[in-house]
């Protein structure tokens, strides 16, 4: 899913919109971390982790090409539909073509949350992790980045959610309530908070990195679609004034 900051709020086939109002923060925000002294930071947890995971486990490199490829094809598709409106001239109507790609998404999304729990499955558990508490804490997570994903997808609807702006159908204001009225782009951390929940529920190291992997691939998905997408609902608020 593609998420993006226009007057409609935020979307992603990850899971459907976010909210609108990107961040842009100043080329200096981090001259303070110029001074710290990277010798003295403890990386022993992280040590630890990684050694619970085989990195060239098939299963493990499947994973992580599923999570860092559906962004990439959505990001792809949706640009080139956009600029050329081949799949709304294909499908007859740009609601159709959204439809459809908003169908490929989904498939997209389980195969990725199939290879996810099966590297789970392939890779040993975290005994630290393998707890009454590891878990029940992991199910509230779930349960609050299932909350997130399906509240967007019921405030977006389905081509709020999946893209729709890139076929040109706009949203006409922006999306102010639950969630986003508590958070930026909850279509696609929420789809994280599952992740990390899950992988907590399974007390597991592979399962967390994973997760990292798919809050990276969102991070980059929020920072390219953004402005892309603002530039969409400029040219349609320019295009209202000149009428």
């Amino acid at each position: 899913m593609a998420l993006r900051d226009g007057p409609g709020g935020e979307r992603g086939p990850a899971g459907g919109r976010r909210g609108t109002g990107s961040r842009w923060w100043p080329r200096d925000c981090c001259r303070g971390l110029e001074g710290l002294d990277y010798g003295q930071v403890d990386v022993t947890a992280m040590a630890q982790l990684f050694g619970y995971v085989d990195m060239t486990d098939s299963g493990f490199i499947a994973a992580i090409l599923s999570i860092a490829f559906n962004p990439f094809f959505w990001n792809v598709v949706a640009r080139w539909e956009h600029k050329t409106r081949a799949l709304s001239r294909v499908c007859g109507s740009p609601h159709t073509a959204c439809y459809c790609l908003g169908t490929v998404i989904l498939m997209l999304n389980c195969v990725r949350s199939h290879c996810f729990t099966e590297a789970m499955k392939s890779q040993p558990k975290l005994e630290g992790l393998d707890s009454h508490w590891a878990y029940c804490s992991g199910l509230v997570i779930l349960a609050v980045g299932t909350l997130f994903v399906i509240s967007s997808f019921l405030a977006l609807g389905f081509t709020g959610t999946f893209l729709g702006d890139y076929f040109g159908i706009l949203m006409e204001a922006k999306v102010t309530s639950f969630p986003f009225s508590i958070l930026d782009n909850p279509m696609y951390w929420g789809s994280t908070a599952v992740y990390l929940g899950w992988s907590l529920m399974h007390a597991s190291p592979a399962g967390l990195l994973l997760t990292a992997v798919v809050a990276i691939s969102y991070t980059i998905a929020v920072l390219y679609e953004g402005p892309f997408t603002e530039e969409i609902y400029r040219r349609k608020q320019k295009g209202a004034k000149t009428k």
